[in-house]
């Protein structure tokens, strides 16, 4: 493990700033504002380009979600032996994300990057604005939660109705994980499956630049580049609030646990890094979970958590879903009162919970929230959508802590954790 990442570091070094997905969105973003300033015009004809790459990511949803979900449960062992453990990590994923979207909340409400671009929606999708809000006028709380059963599960792939497809992975992946050994076949298929969606994922990740370029130019063609001082807003304001998070939040439960959040931080370092830099926390799963073994959490503890955690447990996803929701609506002048707030979290504490850790993917869940709550114009998820790849990389530092964080201190209460090696690896005891 550790020699295939010396092996690669020289050859990631090599490779030219342009010839990278990072820089090459990067420039197509300063193109696409460049180019919708100087002609207004045709940069308003660029969004095409956003849309297709808003359709493509959403063709792959459903399915992503159903093989990343049904592997992390089915794949964890005997469900029964795990117990405690299966229990304990279930509360503290549901509580600490339920915490992260909260404050997201908190902080766009306060912040309100999206006030005053008076964006008009139905220039971003007309149709689609109009579909969604009409679907959503007549949704009730318990006609929501009879909808999260799908009467098919082919109809709500076809659909890619996310929480649909979540509930049937999840009923799913027990029960393949109850079949035992005779259900190793189709497990591994389905693992296989999906590496391949994930590696599509990828492909699909490659036309970015080519969507943020249309996004950008047609976001400041049509509506001028003071649109840009909120994105350069958001971008600040989600850094300043998942920093805040790992600060306070998950800072008091390290230090709840015995143990610095800021050593672990810094003995996590390397892996942050590929975290951050390919915006993609499960770039760097492999070196987190042997170098968690190495902290003194149990292997069966290790293997639980961290897979789960991709699914269940993401932090910086929950924060920045939360955010974009209301930077959308208040860009486009869309009421959010609180009550539909409280409405949006118990959402996304569902659909959150189906974002793999991959980049991009947090970008799915956001239109398939918006789908869900059916008041929010889905059509502006193109407004965040230069700016996506930026936001991935603190997502990917966010969920990588917050999942580090979460087995130390799962492993500690249900006594799988070596605590002396744990301060023997931190260096000493908490700050």
């Amino acid at each position: 493990m550790v020699d295939t990442q010396s092996r690669s570091e020289p050859a990631a070094a090599k490779t030219p700033f342009y010839k990278t997905l990072y820089g090459q969105v990067l420039i197509a973003t300063v193109a696409g504002i460049v180019f919708g300033a100087v002609f207004k015009d045709a940069g308003a004809s660029m969004r095409p380009l956003g849309d297709a790459f808003i359709r493509l990511i959403r063709m792959i949803v459903a399915p992503v979600v159903f093989c990343t979900v049904v592997v992390g449960i089915a794949g964890v062992g005997d469900v029964k032996a795990l117990g405690k453990t299966g229990v304990l990590t279930l509360v503290y994923f549901e509580v600490v994300s339920t915490i992260a979207l909260v404050i997201g909340l908190v902080a766009v409400n306060i912040t309100k990057p999206g006030v005053g671009m008076n964006v008009d929606a139905a220039k971003l999708n007309p149709a689609a604005v109009s579909d969604y809000v009409t679907a959503g006028k007549s949704l009730k709380a318990t006609e929501f939660l009879i909808n999260i059963i799908p009467t098919s599960i082919v109809d709500a792939m076809a659909r890619s109705d996310i929480l649909q497809v979540l509930l049937f992975s999840i009923v799913f992946g027990l029960a393949l994980n109850a079949v035992g050994a005779r259900g190793k076949p189709l497990f591994d298929f389905i693992d296989t499956l999906s590496r391949a969606l994930l590696g599509l994922v990828g492909l699909i990740m490659k036309t970015a630049p080519i969507a943020a370029f249309g996004a950008m130019a047609a976001t400041v063609g049509s509506f001028g580049v003071g649109t840009l001082a909120q994105l350069g807003k958001l971008i600040v304001y989600f850094y300043a609030t998942s920093a805040v998070f790992v600060a306070v939040v998950l800072g008091a439960i390290a230090r709840w646990g015995g143990f610095s959040v800021w050593r672990l931080i810094t003995y996590l370092r390397e892996e942050l890094f590929i975290a951050f830099g390919t915006s993609s926390s499960e770039s760097a799963m492999p070196q987190v979970m042997a170098k968690l073994e190495r902290l003194g959490v149990s292997q069966p503890v290790v293997g639980l958590v961290i897979p789960a955690g991709y699914s269940l447990n993401l932090d910086g996803s929950a924060i920045y879903q939360a955010m974009a929701v209301v930077f959308i609506a208040q860009a486009t002048n869309t009421p959010l009162p609180i009550g539909e707030q409280i409405f949006l979290v118990a959402v996304l504490t569902m659909t959150s919970k189906g974002v793999a850790g991959v980049a991009g993917a947090a970008l799915v869940v956001l239109a398939g929230t918006l789908t869900v709550t059916g008041h929010v114009p889905v059509a502006g998820v193109v407004l965040v959508l230069g700016i996506h790849r930026f936001m991935g990389q603190a997502m990917a530092v966010t969920n990588t802590i917050g999942n580090s964080v979460a087995a130390i201190v799962i492993g500690d209460r249900c006594g799988q954790l070596d605590r002396d090696r744990l301060q023997r690896e931190l260096g000493g005891p908490p700050r």
